[in-house]
């Protein structure tokens, strides 16, 4: 058996490889400049968006898109020096081929990432603010490209894709230092209403942590079934979840404390129910009825009273029962004689 073929071929081959070593070594070492290139190029965008609080958002994606070009620049400069027929023209002509086929597979994709790209560039939001969407509401944890993950306050991840917070409205609640709290108190119609808005002001600038400008107001909203309600507003800094609870809870507990102290009523709604018991003459009358039911040119029941209604039927029960106690076991009715 001529093994001679088999030998000369693996001899090339290996001849191949020791020509090769050279180029890999120079390749991976031009890869590693580069990769050292792209994180001082992150490390710039990131020491950029520290200085500029405002503009974080805009650091981080410079800083993502610098470590990401120049890792795929460094890719295609060390595949050149490791395979010198290779030419970068090649693999984008041969990426173009299948492109609208790629587009169609990955339009969610590139339509997220699009969206990422402009909500990191024109920072609606950004890291650590408190945002609602839908139902939704929680901290920014994370910014990515393909979506935006929230840390709910039960302490849950939610993963929300970019296309929707870019297209959808989204409500900022720490995106000013301050923020407004509000919360209607209802007294009784009795009641001082300028006592009582005089009461609830001194209640709310007793309290620390509610801010003196903007000051704490008042106002009548309602005029409700059995309260007369009254908003309270106060400002908060800063405007965070926790500290809007805290304040709200200490808050609302001076007020009621206040109020009560002060004899002012806090009443529980009301509701009065009215029986008519039909004893007007116009009553029955369908043709001068007030009760509802449809008028009729026939004659009108007699009136009647709820109370000789109710008569009425405990006599029919009271003579009914005697009718059957006269007939029990057999026994004849009083005045009876036996044939």
């Amino acid at each position: 058996m001529d093994l001679s073929p088999m030998w000369q071929q693996l001899q090339g081959m290996l001849d191949y490889v020791l020509i090769l070593i050279p180029n890999l070594i120079v390749g991976l070492i031009v890869f590693g400049l580069f990769f050292l290139l792209a994180r001082g190029l992150r490390g710039l965008a990131l020491r950029f968006s520290e200085e500029r609080k405002r503009h974080r958002n805009l650091g981080m994606v410079l800083g993502r898109l610098a470590y990401g070009g120049a890792l795929i620049l460094g890719g295609l400069v060390a595949l050149t020096i490791v395979f010198p027929s290779f030419s970068p023209a090649d693999m984008i002509g041969a990426l173009g081929i299948g492109g609208i086929v790629i587009g169609f597979a990955f339009r969610d994709i590139a339509q997220n990432f699009l969206a990422g790209l402009l909500i990191l560039l024109t920072e609606p939001f950004r890291i650590d603010d408190q945002i609602v969407y839908k139902e939704f509401e929680g901290t920014v944890e994370d910014i990515q490209i393909r979506a935006t993950t929230i840390k709910t306050y039960d302490g849950r991840r939610v993963v929300i894709p970019n296309a929707e917070l870019f297209t959808n409205a989204i409500t900022v609640n720490t995106a000013f230092d301050k923020r407004r709290l509000q919360y209607d108190v209802g007294i009784g119609y009795g009641d001082d209403i300028g006592r009582a808005r005089e009461l609830i002001l001194q209640a709310m600038r007793g309290v620390d942590g509610v801010l003196r400008d903007p000051a704490p107001d008042v106002l009548v909203v309602e005029l409700a079934e059995s309260t007369v309600n009254i908003r309270a507003r106060w400002w908060i800094q800063p405007p965070r979840r926790a500290d809007a609870l805290d304040l709200q809870d200490r808050v609302l507990q001076a007020i009621k404390e206040r109020l009560s102290a002060e004899g002012i009523d806090l009443p529980f709604p009301t509701r009065q129910i009215l029986f008519h018991d039909q004893t007007e003459e116009s009553d029955g009358d369908r043709r001068r009825q007030r009760e509802g039911w449809p008028a009729g040119a026939g004659d009108a029941p007699r009136p009647r009273s709820i109370a000789s209604a109710i008569g009425d039927l405990v006599g029919s029960v009271a003579s009914n029962g005697r009718a059957h106690g006269n007939g029990r076991d057999g026994a004849p009715p009083s005045g009876s004689q036996h044939s």
